[in-house]
């Protein structure tokens, strides 16, 4: 990791404002890196470093005429999942091969108008499905993070493992990611960076290929709790193209930063105490409750009773909603095609080529729940159960409770390929369990490293908020970080 590289989006930010850096600079440090590391974490399936130098070029011209934007010079990679004009993106999917799209997504544009660098596509499970970056078209990605005096290869959780492990190695400053069922927190824990899910419709979905529609919401995955609250300010929006987004204003994110908890009121949801949840995550979750107990805080428990119906539900609603998105890739008019000996066949061997296991066993999952005779059963009782899930919430913050604090993750990260996941999916979605409740309810979650397990690696905690009140979350995660420390992993690749 070289001295540009280890700089955060902060620091980065403030040296090349005071012309101690150039953006040319930067991002030659950062393209040399990815060039050193990629074949051993496969973190990018694309780099784009002769348009960087172009990106980054523009910057130094805009910053010499004193018209800097908020993010202007600073390289970031962008998830395969963000539609970038010219440029691969294809959700990691084989059945997208070869697409390029002619539009920018909503997201991507709102950081280039800031002045950021692309520096390629990040790897992600095939179309966000997925909780360990194994499902990917283009192979797993590998964690930075190794167990102490351990070789295995460990992943970086998903969907957006190559947005976790690029940020994490310092392959880039900071990442877009999305999170439908835990897609940014649960990659952030399992690498000791930070990833925030903003409330759903903070963030334009436009330009964004579709998991579960009224699931999905982007955010950043960063290397601090300030480089997070930079970007989001950068990602957010609302967007006429887009109406589920919402037309409220974009707070300073990075102005509530230092501030004090007194007063705040954080809620113990006593059911994210879950059977056989590993001592060291219940030991995490008390030193962070005495943080913010330290930090003038009042600790109170709450009940969160239907959270043990939010796993089965999210997956009836999620693959419901994936099988009618996932529709489209008929092989007609974009991607991969398979010839048959008509349309019904070319349909057929198209999809059978071009989606992976992961995703087939989802559409087949939805399709089945929405079918007649069983859409009543299942998609409109998890509905049902949905609802009731944001009405547990909206009784704890009623009661005055400011935000609440739960572990990230059941485990800190797993090995690549492990049998017991690989031979029953039902225990890698698993891995959801304390983060698909957010989701469900449409709330912002962060994810912020506090500690190490007894293997080394990193393990994380959850602050969820009120609906838009991500301030909240930034101004505590602040704590927390400061309290903890931060993580970075010892160079091995």
């Amino acid at each position: 990791m070289s001295e540009l590289t280890s700089l955060t989006i902060a620091e980065a930010r403030e040296k090349l404002r005071a012309k101690e850096i150039t953006a040319i600079e930067l991002t030659e440090a950062y393209i040399s890196a990815i060039d050193a590391a990629n074949d051993r974490l496969n973190a990018y399936v694309k780099t784009t470093p002769d348009l960087a130098r172009v990106m980054a070029r523009k910057s130094d011209e805009r910053i010499a005429a004193g018209k800097a934007g908020e993010l202007e010079g600073i390289p970031l990679g962008i998830k395969d999942l963000f539609a970038t004009v010219g440029v691969h993106t294809q959700a990691c999917s084989h059945i997208l091969d070869g697409f390029q799209p002619r539009y920018e997504s909503t997201v991507t544009q709102n950081l280039w108008d800031d002045g950021a660098v692309m520096l390629g596509k990040l790897n992600m499970d095939e179309f966000a499905m997925g909780s360990s970056n194994e499902t990917s078209y283009y192979g797993p990605v590998i964690n930075p993070w190794r167990a102490g005096g351990s070789n295995q290869q460990l992943v970086p959780g998903g969907s957006s493992g190559g947005s976790a492990a690029a940020v994490a190695a310092h392959l880039c400053a900071g990442a877009t990611a999305t999170d439908t069922g835990g897609s940014i927190r649960q990659p952030a824990a399992f690498t000791g960076t930070v990833g925030i899910k903003p409330t759903y419709g903070r963030c334009s979905r436009w330009g964004t290929v579709a998991f579960a529609s009224s699931l999905d919401q982007a955010g950043p995955i960063a290397r601090d709790v300030r480089d997070a609250a930079i970007l989001l300010k950068s990602m957010a929006s609302v967007d006429a193209k887009d109406t589920t987004s919402v037309d409220l204003p974009v707070p300073e994110y990075e102005a509530v930063l230092g501030q004090s908890l007194k007063g705040m009121k954080i809620g113990i949801p006593n059911e994210y105490r879950v059977d056989g949840m590993p001592e060291e995550i219940e030991t995490l979750w008390r030193q962070g409750i005495a943080w913010l107990k330290d930090a003038g805080a009042e600790i109170v428990d709450i009940s969160l009773p239907h959270t043990k119906y939010a796993l089965p539900a999210y997956y009836i609603v999620a693959p419901a909603e994936a099988s009618s998105n996932l529709a489209r890739y008929d092989g007609v008019r974009y991607g991969l095609r398979v010839d048959g000996k008509d349309i019904v066949d070319m349909y057929e061997k198209t999809r059978a080529a071009g989606f992976g296991q992961e995703v087939k066993r989802r559409i087949m999952i939805g399709t089945y729940v929405l079918s007649a005779g069983y859409y009543d059963a299942y998609y409109i009782r998890a509905q049902k159960v949905r609802t009731l899930i944001k009405r547990d919430f909206e009784l704890a913050f009623d009661a005055g409770v400011d935000a609440i604090l739960t572990p990230a993750t059941p485990s800190s990260a797993f090995g690549v390929a492990d049998e017991n996941l690989a031979a029953d999916p039902v225990k890698m979605y698993l891995n959801d369990i304390f983060t698909v409740t957010v989701n469900m309810a449409g709330l912002p979650g962060i994810a912020v490293p506090a500690g190490l397990d007894h293997r080394g690696l990193p393990l994380g905690l959850q602050l969820i908020g009120k609906a838009f009140d991500e301030e909240t979350l930034f101004k505590t995660a602040y704590v927390i970080e400061q309290a903890a420390g931060k993580f970075t992993p010892a160079k091995w690749w």
